[in-house]
């Protein structure tokens, strides 16, 4: 009996795991909206796509590449959180979503994150633009140019914040997906932005000082229990669009969806396509921290050479297959000539399942090598005889 119980317990489990797997996949075939996308974040999986490289306007989505390049500019120390930003007449003259700077007024650069974030503030994405490279357009050059950089071959920026709706100014699902995948994955602290839902700054102008709450424009934070981010856009022409991130049991998706008919839908269909990535996909990891042994190297006073992995392994799985087939094998030279450089390719973890090959990671010297010249032996051989 307690076998009959067992076995009927684990059909019970399978069928219910295929009929929860099923109803995601009919409720992401069923997506209305023009063009969307579903991908994997760590590893740049594509999941599910349609109409995926169509471009299309994305409004304020855009605005997921100038949170890009802003914190690229934090990171490589050309400005700071705390600096303070003066509002030109320019960037206070934005129309649509506002954080409702006035010209002259003074915020720093993380409140006006915030604002771009929250409440999608063109004029604050203004202000940044201008802060970072002296004008809007040569910020929008940096931004094309990034884009070509992440390989976003269907995008061209006519502006940093989505306003217009020049038809020279487009992006793609896939595109967006991209940029939004890069912005999550070198700089995950935009999460501290984008996962709040209100907030209060304080607008300090010739008036004397007034509280403005942020209010988050992105509904799926209080919908969908494992959203993280990240941006929504609205245009006559560019309709409703969404970039929605999530994170579930260690795995983050990316959901793009472009020309929805209605604001509700987009987040309806993002969280369908969420849910049907997150019923397919089983991500294996490895860490590679086991220790590795070092090569042998000749033409040097050193015997040997230290080695290491270039980073871990991740791979998505979709096909329901059993991951704890891997196998790793470690491919390194027996021993190499002198000389070698640290960081050079030494050789490779190569994993495959079910006898294929699914990804490999280099393995490279820890170390730089140079090769012997006669002073060196020398060298040593006076210093091995007086020791």
């Amino acid at each position: 009996m307690k076998r009959i119980s067992s076995l009927l317990l684990a059909l019970f489990l399978t069928a219910f795991s295929l009929i929860t797997q099923s109803a995601a996949v009919c409720a992401a075939t069923e997506i209305t909206s023009p063009s969307a996308i579903v991908m994997e974040a760590s590893t740049g999986q594509v999941i599910y796509e349609k109409n995926a490289t169509d471009r299309r306007s994305p409004a304020s989505i855009t605005k997921i590449m100038t949170l890009l390049l802003t914190f690229e500019a934090l990171a490589e120390g050309k400005i700071r959180l705390t600096d303070s930003v003066i509002t030109s007449d320019y960037a206070a003259s934005m129309g649509g979503s506002q954080g409702y700077l006035e010209s002259g007024e003074v915020q720093t650069v993380e409140t006006l994150m915030k604002c771009v974030t929250v409440a999608s503030a063109n004029d604050a994405s203004v202000a940044l633009a201008e802060y970072i490279a002296g004008s809007e357009g040569a910020f929008v050059d940096l931004m094309n140019n990034k884009a070509v950089s992440l390989g976003m071959v269907d995008t061209h920026f006519e502006d940093c914040c989505g306003l217009t709706d020049s038809d020279t100014h487009y992006s793609s699902a896939k595109d967006v997906a991209l940029m939004s995948r890069e912005l999550i994955t070198e700089y995950p602290e935009v999460f501290d932005y984008t996962g709040i839902w209100m907030e209060d700054i304080t607008h300090v102008t010739s008036r004397g000082e007034s509280v403005f709450t942020l209010s988050s424009t992105n509904k799926l934070l209080k919908s969908y229990p494992y959203t993280t981010g990240l941006k929504t856009g609205s245009t006559s022409k560019a309709k409703f669009c969404v970039s929605a991130t999530a994170k579930k049991d260690d795995i983050e998706l990316i959901a793009v969806v472009m020309g929805c008919e209605n604001s509700a839908d987009r987040f309806t269909e993002a969280a369908a396509l969420l849910n049907y990535g997150y019923s397919v996909s089983t991500l294996y990891v490895d860490e590679n921290q086991d220790a590795l042994d070092p090569v042998g190297i000749s033409g040097a006073i050193v015997t040997e050479a230290e080695v290491a992995y270039s980073g871990e392994f991740r791979y998505l799985d979709t096909d329901n297959r059993d991951l704890s087939q891997i196998v790793k094998t470690i491919e390194l030279a027996q021993a190499v000539e002198a000389p070698v450089s640290k960081g050079q390719t030494a050789g490779a973890a190569v994993y495959s399942l079910n006898g294929q090959e699914i990804g490999r990671v280099d393995i490279v010297y820890a170390e730089s090598v140079e090769a012997a010249t006669l002073g060196d032996y020398y060298r040593y051989l006076v210093s091995f005889f007086l020791l």
